[in-house]
């Protein structure tokens, strides 16, 4: 071992010993183990340059010397060959004159290498830098570029963008932007593709982005590629099942790339905002045969009162068919529409016959035979706007169990006219001044839990009765003022409260639309209304859902 460490040691010029290597870093160690590789590497490289050289290909290389070294070579090889030409075309004209030809010169190696070096730094001159034109606004460069004039036309084309986005003229000042030629490197040449974008953004007045249009109507914009189309995906996503088929928008929705005014870009949030909120419009309903005013109200999800504030005009006890109710004020700015795969389970209604029972008043009927839905497995398409349900598709139907016939009589024996028909009519016209449930009049005496509703008309107006039954009271009632009180037989009564006069008496039979009262303003009252109530099975209800 003590051997092996003297080996290792190197002696220095004055005759001293250095330091043994063991005691330098590992790295350096390395290092130097790794020259001899390296310099075979390179020669192998020198060598295989020379033969690609020699064999008259197209040597390569990534490195800057390598490739200043190639192109002395090329040049070289190139400039022998023009002075052998030259040579012998001197040579064959004085043979063709008889001339004895001159004695051949030789150049003086020093003239040869200067004018070796010369071209040689031409030529690295030629490949390091170039003519170009560099492109400043305001004193700050923007982009160095090879082709000037095509700069030019840029600048041109982006005063035009500017002017064409704004909707206004636009011109950039002769003293904001200059152009500068000369030469520079080549590492430091630009993009004239990448000019336009740079000078817009330091102009500042448009910018290149990505605008999001409903209905042909400007929502917002926003810098970021991909972003309004991840946004309007992320809708598509909140709306989805695992059952949805298909979900898309019924407005028309566009995104459009280019340019745009700075000030209309806006935060990505504000733009979901916005497409999730309303905006100003009507939403309308056309009246059809059968309709009425609560039922309207009704199937809208409208609360009581609320269609009535929207078309104060209308009068709720006529309203006609192809009548235009307003049903909002305001419309989403997207609809979303999802088409949704259901399988479900459903009810299969049953038949129904009819036996004549002439024990039976007509119009009355009993169950004999209690009849059974049937149950079917069925495949549809159901169609939501917006989370409401607006179509359903029934794709196929298949019989679990079939349903069961029900049988039923009917009376066949002739009807009293006072007999109720379980439905009631308006007992007069007018407007509703009070509903059904709690107010503050601030009408002394008047009471807070309105038991009915009050419509307001002229005094005297008739009153009729809402079905037929016995007449079970006509007579004075304190606030109530002169009250009829009409049993129906069939766990129903209606009120009629302050009239001015009775068309009727206690136990009387009434049909329905029989006069029974005139309008007035007794008992507690401000001014002349009838008073209507319903009760059912002795428990005021609003007559509201019933008319």
């Amino acid at each position: 071992m003590a051997e092996n460490r003297q080996d290792n040691k190197e002696i220095n010029g004055d005759g001293g010993r250095r330091r043994e290597t063991e005691d330098r870093p590992a790295a350096a160690v390395t290092s130097l183990r790794d020259v001899p590789a390296r310099l075979r590497g390179r020669a192998d490289r020198l060598r295989a340059l020379r033969r690609e050289h020699q064999a008259g290909a197209f040597p390569e290389s990534d490195h800057w010397f390598v490739q200043l070294m190639l192109l002395f070579a090329g040049q070289g090889r190139m400039w022998q060959a023009l002075l052998r030409e030259h040579v012998f075309r001197r040579r064959g004209r004085q043979l063709r004159l008889g001339e004895e030809p001159a004695p051949r010169r030789r150049m003086h190696p020093l003239v040869f290498t200067a004018l070796a070096l010369i071209a040689a730094a031409a030529a690295a001159l030629f490949s390091l830098y170039t003519p170009a034109t560099t492109v400043s606004y305001k004193g700050e460069t923007l982009e160095i570029v090879r082709d000037g004039e095509e700069a030019q036309r840029i600048a041109a084309r982006v005063e035009g963008l500017t002017a064409e986005t704004l909707g206004s003229a636009f011109a950039l000042d002769e003293d904001t932007i200059q152009y500068t030629s000369g030469f520079v490197r080549r590492s430091e040449l630009g993009e004239l593709d990448n000019l336009e974008r740079e000078l817009t953004e330091e102009i500042g007045l448009v910018t290149y982005g990505y605008s999001l249009y409903i209905d042909g109507e400007l929502v917002g914009s926003t810098q970021y590629e991909g972003a309004l189309e991840a946004l309007l995906e992320e809708l598509r996503r909140a709306s989805s099942s695992p059952d949805t088929l298909s979900v898309d928008f019924i407005e028309d929705v566009r995104i459009s790339e280019g340019y745009v005014p700075t000030s209309s870009l806006v935060n990505l949030g504000h733009i979901a905002e916005l497409i999730n909120s309303t905006k100003v419009g009507e939403v309308t309903y056309t009246v059809v045969k059968g309709d009425t005013w609560s039922e309207i109200e009704e199937s809208n999800g409208m609360e009581r009162g609320e269609l009535l504030a929207l078309n104060p005009d209308f009068n709720i006890d006529k309203i006609n068919i192809g009548d235009e109710l307003v049903l909002s004020r305001e419309i989403p700015y997207l609809t979303v529409r999802v088409t949704e795969r259901q399988n479900y389970i459903e009810d299969v209604n049953y038949d129904i016959i009819y036996q004549d029972d002439a024990t039976m008043y007509k119009g009355d009927s009993r169950v004999i035979i209690k009849g059974e839905f049937g149950k079917a497995d069925v495949v549809a398409d159901v169609v939501y706007v917006n989370g409401v349900e607006t179509e359903r598709t029934v794709i196929s139907q298949v019989m679990l169990t079939a349903p069961k016939t029900e049988t039923r009589a009917s009376g066949t024996k002739e009807r009293p006219s006072w007999l109720p028909t379980g439905k009631f009519r308006w007992p007069t016209s007018g407007r509703i001044t009070s509903y059904f449930g709690y107010r503050n009049t601030g009408i002394r005496g008047a009471t807070t839990n309105h038991l009915g509703i009050d419509i307001a008309c002229a005094y005297g107006t008739p009153i009729y009765a809402a079905d037929g039954g016995t007449v079970e009271y006509t007579g004075y009632k304190g606030a109530m003022g002169y009250t009829v009180i009409i049993n129906h037989g069939n766990g129903y009564k209606t009120y009629y409260e302050h009239c001015s006069s009775f068309a009727c008496s206690a136990g009387q039979h009434v049909y329905k639309g029989q006069k029974i009262a005139y309008v007035g303003r007794s008992g507690v009252a401000s001014g002349a209304h009838c008073h209507f109530g319903i009760q059912k099975n002795g428990t005021y209800v609003n007559p509201l859902n019933y008319l």
